[in-house]
């Protein structure tokens, strides 16, 4: 193999050449001893010279520790590096304590066939995630190249997620951005707050249709921080519909005629008020620009067409 200038690092040099493997991956060949210049194991902080005899072994990748399981999946598009899928509610994306089974990741290793691996291991790469109960679109990656680049894409801020959400009350202008840091709650650990020194947090809200005591919404994301949309919106006075965690008893802020409408809204929504509706990006090997829409599921399509119907318009 061709070597670098005698400034460029082994690990640098290597992640030019090898635009399959992530940094992290290279790093690991090198300590596993896979990396060798002339004949002998390298170091990635070694500088490689011209003349250099370079060799890397890249093992297959291993199965998963995880088993595969047979559970119906949405996926509505495949290639040889990511897949776009539909998640149901009440799925969880990553196996966790209390979710040891029946995961997005659990059926995505039953159905792709094709993983050739992240970081080694014959998995896929979840890009970003889905709160269990919020349904919709979701990028998952095949491999450590599909994955760095859709990764870096949505760090840059080049992944389109638009969101479908109904909140509380309504909105004081049809178009709100909401510019607010996030962070772990001081008082509930196993919350999200709006904190002064929490990463920067931005989502774009606008009205689609009045109802007679919430709203039905897009959401925009500009950044991707946890629970980002309902707290943002709880930050605001107009709490997701349905959302057990931040917005439990909202209801009963609505007052005068509209509060016995609210109180059948709660019993009609039988979940979080919030669909990953639309998923645009570039595809980060060929660079097609790709649009993925999703209507919102039938139980929520229900609470819509009742609040549409009860609001006079």
């Amino acid at each position: 193999m061709e070597a670098a200038s005698p400034a460029t690092r082994l690990d640098a040099y290597l992640a030019s050449r090898f635009p399959d493997l992530s940094r992290s991956r290279i790093a690991q060949l090198i300590a596993q001893g896979r990396v060798l210049v002339n004949g002998v194991p390298a170091r990635k902080s070694q500088r490689p010279e011209s003349g250099d005899a370079v060799s890397v072994e890249v093992p297959t990748a291993e199965p998963s520790a995880l088993r595969p399981e047979p559970i119906p999946l949405n996926i509505v598009h495949e290639d040889a590096d990511l897949l776009v899928v539909d998640k149901p509610a009440g799925m969880v994306v990553h196996p966790s304590v209390g979710h040891t089974s029946g995961t997005l990741v659990h059926a995505l290793l039953h159905h792709v066939q094709d993983l050739s691996g992240i970081g080694g291991v014959r998995r896929p790469g979840i890009v970003h995630r889905l709160d269990r109960d919020t349904s919709g679109l979701l990028l998952v990656a095949k491999h450590d190249r599909s994955h760095r680049g859709l990764a870096t894409a949505l760090k840059r801020r080049e992944v389109r997620r638009i969101y479908l959400a109904a909140s509380w009350g309504h909105l004081r202008e049809e178009d709100l951005l909401v510019d607010a840091p996030l962070g772990r709650s001081p008082t509930h650990r196993q919350r999200m707050a709006v904190v002064e020194q929490g990463r920067s947090a931005r989502t774009r809200f606008h009205r689609l249709e009045r109802w007679r005591a919430a709203d039905l919404l897009t959401a925009e994301l500009e950044t991707g921080r946890t629970h980002q949309i309902r707290v943002h919106l709880l930050s605001i006075g107009h709490p997701v519909v349905g959302d057990r965690t931040y917005g439990t008893g909202a209801e009963r802020g609505v007052s005068g005629p509209d509060r016995r409408w609210a109180a059948e809204l709660v019993r009609q929504t039988p979940r979080q008020f919030l669909h990953a509706a639309e998923l645009s990006f570039h595809h980060p090997v060929t660079g097609e620009s790709l649009t993925f829409r999703s209507p919102l599921p039938a139980d929520l399509r229900s609470v819509a067409a009742w609040a549409r119907s009860t609001s006079g318009g």
